[in-house]
C-alpha cells in the first residue's frame, strides 16, 4: 500500500507539474522523496525508543514494521529541497507541488495499516463500523476505532483542498509558499486530534509524540503563511 501510495502521488504531482509548466521528471521527485521519507519514517519511528533500538540496532533497523509520519515528512523535506536546487525552483515552489500528492499518498498508505492491523488502530468503541483485528500484527479482539480509515478520509479531503489553492497559484496569483504553508497546518490538525482516539502511549503534558509534532507543523505552517500574507500585504501610503 506503500507503493501504491507513491503511484498516486507521482500522478498528483505530473499533474501539477504540467498544469504549472514545469517540465521536472516526476519519476525522479517520487523515487527520490519516497526513499527519503522511508528512511525518516523508519529512523523516527526507532528514535522514539532509543534504549530499544541502540540494544538491538541491526534487526529493528531492517525490519518491515514501524513507521513513523513525521518522520517520512522530514526526510521528503530534506529530498525536495536538493530537489528544488537540482532543477533550479524555488524551494517553497517544489513544497507546493509536493503538498497535494504528500496528502493523497498519506491516505492511501494508512490503508495497508488498516489491513495488516499494525497497531495503529484506534481505542474500543460501541459505533457500528467499530472492528477488531484478531490476527493483526498487533492483535486485538475488542471493536475500536478504524482509524487509518478515518486518515484516508481526511487525507483525500486535504489533498483535494490543496489542490483547489495550488490552483489559485497557477499563472503567480498566489505566493509560492502557501499550499506547503496549508499542508502544515490541515496535516497537523488532522494528526492531532486522531490522536485522541489512537492506543499511542503518551508523553508530553499527556499528549503523544505525534501530537507534540503536530503541534509543532501547524506552528510552522501559520508562521509560514503569516510571513506570506505580510509579503503581499500592499504598503500604505502615507
Amino acid at each position: 500500500m506503500v507503493a501504491t501510495g507513491l503511484i498516486c502521488a507521482f500522478f498528483v504531482i505530473r499533474a501539477d507539474l504540467r498544469r504549472r509548466g514545469y517540465g521536472a521528471d516526476a519519476e525522479n521527485i517520487i523515487g527520490t522523496t519516497g526513499l527519503a521519507g522511508l528512511l525518516g519514517a523508519r529512523l523516527y519511528h526507532l528514535l522514539e525508543s532509543p534504549s530499544e533500538f541502540f540494544a538491538h540496532p541491526l534487526p529493528l533497523l531492517f525490519s518491515t514494521t514501524g513507521f513513523a509520519w513525521f518522520g517520512a515528512v522530514i526526510g521528503g523535506f530534506v529530498a525536495l529541497v536538493l530537489l528544488a536546487r537540482h532543477y533550479q525552483m524555488k524551494i517553497l515552489l517544489m513544497l507546493d507541488i509536493a503538498s497535494p500528492a504528500a496528502a493523497v499518498g498519506y491516505g492511501v498508505g494508512r490503508i495497508g495499516c488498516l489491513i495488516s492491523g499494525d497497531g495503529d488502530y484506534g481505542i474500543p468503541t460501541s459505533l457500528p463500523w467499530g472492528m477488531s483485528f484478531p490476527n493483526g500484527l498487533v492483535p486485538t479482539i475488542d471493536r475500536v476505532h478504524p482509524t487509518p480509515i478515518y486518515e484516508f478520509l481526511v487525507a483525500m479531503l486535504i489533498g483535494y483542498m490543496l489542490w483547489r489553492i495550488g490552483a489559485r497559484a497557477v499563472g503567480g496569483l498566489r505566493p509560492a509558499g502557501e499550499v506547503f504553508a496549508y499542508y502544515l497546518i490541515f496535516t497537523g490538525v488532522a494528526r492531532f486530534l486522531v490522536e485522541f482516539i489512537r492506543i499511542n502511549p503518551r508523553s508530553f503534558f499527556g499528549m503523544s509524540n505525534a501530537q507534540a509534532a503536530s503541534i509543532a507543523s501547524i506552528l510552522a505552517g501559520a508562521i509560514l503563511l503569516l510571513e506570506l500574507v505580510r509579503r503581499i500585504r500592499p504598503q500604505t501610503v502615507i
